[in-house]
């Protein structure tokens, strides 16, 4: 029979003290991210399966529905810095993105509900190692915008989608640090106006991933870890408007190679991660296996 874990909550006298270290847990990986102009889903993802404890579905659809708030919450501001008037030019790469990854998205999220938790955790292991990889290359290497044809740049756009909107599934973020790489590179564009419009393909990507996780009995985490959801929500938002006041605080020279060791660790863990182990934060969680 196979085994699982039951969703982690918040429990006893320590309640409070949890939610202090949920929003905490959220808030430092916030800042992670928005030092480096992203969300933190990609540091989020492994902290929900190795410390709380969620098994990978789970903690996969826990983190879609953070992202989601996150990507949310996120344009107003992003509007406010550039208008959208100024990326009206632009609607065609959303469009183009777009084509591609809603498939991508429902491809991804439903192969995340029918692979085995085993097969799960490798894939979500092996994703953060590329993340890892993606994240150093196009932060210490510089690449020209490359020069193709219109026709096979919309077919490029198109296969790019489907690929970023299955990654993005399958790990529960929004895309963009696989979007803005490749909205510079494809389409030339400034890497500003390339992070409104990854906010743009991410929304409506996510809501399809979304609504193909909604059908699956996994889904269900959500409503039994509402406060733990909420909580670590509103941790990472907190954190990412820190992180995004101190970038260029921390020389990319020092903060990048450790973050990436970080992404390369936690590849590790995840990878060889046993779906049966219980995982207890400082005494003030529970959880309790399901055959």
């Amino acid at each position: 029979m196979k085994s699982a874990v039951r969703p982690l909550s918040f429990q006893g006298p320590a309640r409070e003290q949890s939610v202090a270290l949920v929003f905490l847990a959220g808030a430092i990986i916030g800042v992670l991210g928005g030092m480096i102009g992203l969300g933190g889903a990609e540091f989020r993802l492994p902290l929900l399966i190795g410390v709380f404890g969620f098994a990978a579905l789970q903690a996969i659809i826990m983190n879609k529905a953070m992202s989601l708030i996150v990507v949310i919450t996120a344009l107003p501001a992003r509007l406010f810095a550039i208008p959208i008037g100024d990326l009206s030019p632009y609607w065609f790469i959303v469009l183009n993105l777009l084509a591609g990854s809603l498939i991508g998205a429902w491809i991804g999220a439903h192969w995340a509900t029918r692979l085995k938790s085993k097969t799960l955790y490798r894939v979500i292991g092996a994703l953060l190692a590329l993340i890892a990889a993606l994240l150093f290359c196009t932060h210490f290497f510089a690449v020209d915008p490359l020069t193709v044809a219109d026709a096979p740049r919309i077919i490029a756009g198109v296969a790019a989608g489907v690929i970023i909107g299955v990654v993005a599934a399958l790990m529960g973020v929004a895309g963009g640090e696989l979007l803005i790489p490749t909205i510079v590179l494809l389409f030339g564009t400034d890497i500003k106006i390339a992070g409104s419009l990854s906010l743009a393909v991410s929304l409506p990507t996510m809501l399809v991933a979304f609504a193909r996780f909604s059908r699956d009995k996994s889904f269900s985490v959500l409503g039994q870890n509402k406060r733990f959801l909420v909580t670590m929500t509103l941790g990472s938002i907190t954190g990412t408007i820190i992180g995004g006041l101190l970038l260029g605080v921390i020389p990319s020279l020092v903060l990048l190679p450790l973050l990436v060791a970080l992404l390369l660790l936690s590849s590790v863990k995840v990878w060889n991660h046993d779906s049966r182990t219980q995982a207890y934060f400082c005494g003030s969680f529970t959880s309790t296996p399901v055959v």
